[in-house]
């Protein structure tokens, strides 16, 4: 459907795409900013599903009549792409949200910047083994996302629909070692988020990011036991690019097309709720 190289760990990403942009002259190619050359791709770093289907949407059906050429690199984990990014081997990524960028900023020395949201993706908690959240039982175990805004995500998900109590005062840093009660005794297994949906058999309850449960055939609207309400959430997806590079004229254009009635369309009829537009 798409014209995009499917890219499974971070190393095989950093090395393919290094390769690739020095092959066409990376420098030349890619160079980013107000006085970057239009005329050259976009290369754009995401996550498979939705971002880059979002992207493969704008590239074959909008992208031409703003003269916007498009490349789209998939990557399966949540910061080679911010890397890629800051070391201008992509021109821009679509993937997070703001709590995540902070920290990963944070703890990076990063200076990644928002442009423009265009999605939400509601965090769900999913099971195998049971059909209601009261059918939880005692001990159960529950994965969860351990990037850390994430794990902060899926507590506070976990604290809003009765099944833990975490310490006030806690922020987006928050870990299991936060709560301050847990009248089930649930045990919680930690792990890389696109890990999750696939541990789902051998835990009783995850709590799964959105694109993956869509990746792994969840719906969340009708999969999840329970999910994240989308009024004033603050994770909205959004395109990103290094500090600097918000009036490169290939990125004013994307997030203008990113955030067209076409595009909104195209998301509520492909993911039926599982996906949310946020403008």
């Amino acid at each position: 459907m798409r014209n995009t190289a499917k890219i499974t760990t971070a190393v095989l990403a950093a090395g393919a795409l290094t390769l690739g942009l020095t092959a066409c002259g990376k420098d030349d190619a890619n160079k980013t900013g107000a006085g970057a050359d239009p005329s050259k791709p976009l290369v754009v770093a995401a996550s498979s599903v939705p971002h880059a289907e979002i992207l493969g949407f704008v590239k074959d059906q909008l992208a031409a009549k703003e003269d916007l050429k498009l490349e789209v690199k998939e990557f399966a984990d949540y910061v080679t792409p911010n890397t890629a990014t800051q070391s201008g081997e992509v021109g821009a990524n679509y993937f997070q949200h703001k709590p995540y960028l902070d920290d990963f900023n944070k703890k990076n020395k990063t200076t990644i910047v928002p442009v423009v949201t265009v999605h939400l993706e509601p965090l769900g908690l999913y099971s195998k083994k049971v059909d209601k959240l009261a059918d939880l039982k005692e001990g159960a175990t529950v994965a969860l996302p351990n990037d850390t805004t994430n794990e902060a995500r899926a507590l506070r998900l976990l604290e809003q629909n009765g099944l833990i109590k975490l310490k006030p005062g806690t922020g987006n840093e928050a870990t299991p070692k936060d709560i301050a009660e847990n009248p089930k005794k649930l045990t919680f297994k930690e792990l890389e988020a696109a890990a999750v949906p696939r541990a789902l058999g051998d835990v009783d309850a995850a709590v799964i990011n959105g694109n993956y449960a869509v990746q792994t055939k969840l719906s969340p609207k009708n999969d999840s036991l329970v999910l994240e309400s989308a009024e004033n959430n603050p994770y909205g997806n959004f395109l990103a690019v290094k500090e600097g590079s918000e009036k490169d004229p290939r990125v004013v254009k994307l997030a203008k097309l990113l955030t067209t009635p076409e595009v909104k369309k195209f998301i509520a009829d492909k993911y039926d709720g599982s996906v949310i537009p946020a403008f």
